[in-house]
């Protein structure tokens, strides 16, 4: 595993970084217990950097795999707090759910332009407030558009920046993904950390992983790649390709297992996905798409035309 440093910002990081969304409530459903001791093996094979977000309902599971463990990762956060006092709230609940004293990255989330950045600036000077006193180590942004990356780029209290990254460019709300790399690279030469998000377009270019995760690690000025894993064997995959092996009957089992359409809360039932389907596998009920599972292939086409990034191969 290679580590590196996030920006200008001091803080080493594994380049594989767990993204814990997987194991909570919006995904696999996994105990704390349970998703606990898959995010506690990543930490013992080398993982040291975890992401995760209030909205994610996965603090209890990360508290549980620190309980005693000798590794202290590297924990982000991020919170959809637009005021000083919200933002107060949400990180004395991560430092309490996770009990930890200080929160290594607190990002405010899904910054999609300059206005949302504005709208949020009461919660970033407050986590800059944080920050010197010593409860957070550094603060930035998560963003799924081009225009959110600049604006982080080229905002002066922001840090780090998680922008939306994979090769088929699924889910960059504004642009391409040359766009993107070149929002990453602007960040850069501001000094801002970077680690990407989707990767594998939300599990939408599973059959491609390992082209897919190869191809964000070999992009300058990405320092660390956040994956989604539910398993010990999807951490052990992972970790096998991050460090350029192969391993066909690890990679077999975990293709074996089930795997099936998500369609996300927040979806405004735009219809965009319907049109983009190719077996009719998908319908509107009640302003929210339903999937039909014994007509869906996985074959991610609806991903890829929904404007809010809704859809997933989980």
């Amino acid at each position: 595993m290679r580590y590196r440093t996030l920006g200008e910002t001091g803080i080493e990081v594994s380049e594989l970084c767990l993204g814990v969304l997987t194991v909570g409530p919006l995904q696999e459903d996994l105990s704390p217990g349970e998703g606990g001791r898959v995010i506690r093996h990543a930490l013992e094979r080398g993982i040291t950097f975890l992401d995760t977000a209030e909205a994610y309902g996965t603090y209890p599971h990360i508290r549980a795999a620190l309980r005693g463990c000798p590794v202290r990762p590297v924990v982000a956060t991020k919170s959809y707090a637009h005021t000083g006092e919200d933002m107060r709230r949400s990180l004395e609940r991560a430092r309490r759910e996770m009990d930890l004293d200080v929160i290594d990255l607190f990002l405010l989330h899904e910054q999609e332009s300059e206005a949302t950045l504005r709208g949020h600036q009461q919660a970033l000077e407050f986590l800059v407030e944080a920050r010197e006193r010593g409860l957070v180590r550094a603060v930035g942004i998560s963003t799924h558009s081009v225009r959110g990356a600049v604006a982080g780029a080229l905002h002066p209290l922001v840090q780090v920046i998680h922008p939306l990254l994979n090769l088929a460019g699924l889910g960059i709300m504004d642009g391409s993904r040359e766009q993107m790399q070149a929002a990453i690279a602007l960040a850069r030469l501001r000094g801002k950390g970077v680690y990407a998000m989707k990767a594998l377009g939300g599990g939408n270019l599973i059959s491609r992983a390992r082209e897919a995760l190869a191809f964000v690690r070999s992009v300058p000025f990405v320092d660390a790649v956040a994956v989604g894993m539910k398993s010990v064997d999807e951490v052990e995959l992972n970790l096998a390709w991050a460090e350029g092996r192969t391993d066909d009957e690890l990679q077999a089992r975990v293709g074996a297992q089930p795997r099936r359409l998500h369609v996300e809360a927040w979806c405004s039932g735009c219809g965009s996905c319907l049109e983009a389907c190719r077996y009719g596998a998908l319908s509107l009920h009640d302003q929210r798409v339903q999937v039909d599972a014994a007509g869906c292939l996985l074959c991610g086409y609806c991903a890829g035309s929904c404007p809010d990034f809704c859809i997933k191969v989980v």
